[in-house]
Parts: structure tokens; C-alpha cells; sequence
């Protein structure tokens, strides 16, 4: 029965989420049950998207992700693949109608990844953005609204600004990891090898201009995902904040983290807040 491989699925896409991030892992527990596989299966897809072009140095990449693309298309025009990833990604996809453009624009700047080194100007830093982090942060709310085209594109905005501001966190904090064993520069008009106190706040000022319109949305999403989405929100908030306070010598030279015990005093605020409804 199909509905076994479905299954099979849906639990390798969670393991990929649990084995990969254990914060996002966590903030997806803080979904409604009966969305939280949804959630996984849009994970499970884009981390093994970046995984081709991040971290399989020893084979050949750009075949491996060419492999990758056409097993998606066959995937989502088949409703079927033998690849479990794929396979729960296609249900989802098909389940809640999410946009091929979407998918499009994730492996477009996916894509990217295997050959370009530096987005010099704002344009083409913006469009990798977009694909990169925007459109997961679409698909996902994709599946929070359920099928309200009204409450989805009032929230649009929200959610990609919401992914941007997580992405350029992900991209500060990695800036040893990118810089050095990648030789990717993300930021525009900033010199990594000279990285100063005042190129970070510039770069920490924008993303905390995303976290505020982010937050907008998060407070009118609906019951069932806006617990999730706001333990993610808190959890970034916090690396900003380590981000923030650390010199920007040590950023390029170490990575920053929120400690386990943190993560945990941070959990324990945010369902406070949720249950008194301050959020």
C-alpha cells in the first residue's frame, strides 16, 4: 500500500530535519500536530537541496544535483517518487497547492551555490535571498494558512521577510564557514577580510528591520502554527543578539551558538508569552 511508503516518508523527512537542526526541529514540535509533518517534508527537501551544494565536496556536485532536479520534476508531475525525501515533498506540495515557482526559485539559487562566489550588487543579492530563504518561508505558510488565499496573501510579506531576516542570521553567523572553506560572500559592498564594528551593525540593522515586519505576521497566523513560528522567531533573536554583542573579529574566526540550556529558558518564555497571549 502506498499509504506505508507514505509513511516511510514523511519519517525520513523528519529524521533529516531532527538529525540536521535541532533548533528548527524543536520550534517545529511547537506546531499543531496537523501540520507538523507538512513542515518536515518542506525541510527534509531543502536540506537536501543545500546539503548537494554545501557539503558533498568529494563527488561530483553539479551532477548530483542535476540528478536531484530531474528526480524533483519527475516527483511532482508523477505524485510518486522513489526517493523519500522527494516523495513526502511532492504530497506536501500537492496537498496544499504550493506554487512551482516557488520551487523554482529555491533551486534557482540553490543552483547558485555551486558556482557563483560573490553577489556584488543588492539586486543579486536580494534575488538569491528570495530563492534561498523567501519562497521556504512561503511554502511553509502555504500549509499554516491552509488554504486561505486571503489570510495567505495578507501574510505574504510577513512570511518572506520573516525568512530573509532568518537566512541573513544564518549567514552572519557562518561567515568562518563560508568565507574560508566555501569562499562565499553573501553580503554586497562588504569586505569580509576587513569586516569592522560598523559594516556588522549595518548588516544587523537590516536584519532587524526584517525580524519587525516578520513579527507582524507571526501574530496573525492562526493557532495552530503560531506557537512554532514564534519559538523560531525568539530563538534568532537571541543569535542575533550573541551576533550583536560579539566583535566582529571573532565572528569571522568562530561560530556562534545558543547553548542547550538557553535554548531551553528561551522555550519556556515563549509558551509563556503564548499562553498569557502577549503574542
Amino acid at each position: 500500500m502506498k499509504s506505508i511508503f507514505d509513511h516511510v516518508s514523511f519519517e525520513c523527512s523528519k529524521l533529516v530535519t531532527k538529525s540536521y537542526s535541532t533548533s528548527f526541529s524543536s520550534a517545529v514540535k511547537m506546531l499543531a500536530p496537523s501540520i507538523r509533518e507538512d513542515i518536515y517534508n518542506i525541510y527534509g527537501f531543502v536540506r537536501f537541496a543545500d546539503e548537494i551544494v554545501d557539503t558533498f565536496h568529494e563527488y561530483d556536485k553539479e551532477l548530483l544535483f542535476e540528478l536531484f532536479e530531474h528526480d524533483l520534476e519527475k516527483a511532482l508531475q508523477n505524485k510518486i517518487s522513489l526517493n523519500p525525501i522527494l516523495n513526502s515533498f511532492q504530497h506536501t506540495v500537492n496537498r496544499y497547492e504550493i506554487p512551482k515557482d516557488l520551487i523554482d526559485a529555491f533551486m534557482k539559487s540553490m543552483k547558485q551555490d555551486l558556482y557563483k562566489k560573490e553577489y556584488q550588487t543588492t539586486a543579486e543579492y536580494q534575488e538569491y535571498i528570495y530563492g534561498s530563504a523567501d519562497v521556504v518561508g512561503l511554502m511553509c505558510l502555504k500549509v499554516f494558512v491552509k488554504g486561505n488565499e486571503a489570510l495567505y496573501e495578507e501574510l505574504k510579506h510577513s512570511a518572506m521577510r520573516l525568512g530573509s531576516a532568518f537566512q541573513k542570521v544564518n549567514f552572519l553567523r557562518d561567515l568562518k564557514a563560508d568565507f574560508e572553506d566555501l569562499n562565499r560572500t553573501y553580503f554586497p559592498n562588504t569586505n569580509l577580510n576587513q569586516l569592522d564594528e560598523t559594516s556588522k551593525q549595518e548588516i544587523i540593522t537590516e536584519i532587524e528591520s526584517d525580524f519587525a515586519a516578520g513579527f507582524v505576521g507571526i501574530q496573525k497566523l492562526p493557532i495552530e502554527a503560531k506557537f512554532g513560528v514564534y519559538t523560531a522567531y525568539i530563538y534568532y533573536k537571541k543569535l542575533l543578539s550573541k551576533l550583536k554583542k560579539t566583535p566582529s573579529l571573532e565572528i569571522k574566526n568562530t561560530r556562534i551558538r545558543v547553548p542547550d540550556y538557553e535554548k531551553a529558558g528561551l522555550l519556556a518564555k515563549c509558551y509563556l508569552n503564548y499562553r498569557l497571549n502577549i503574542i
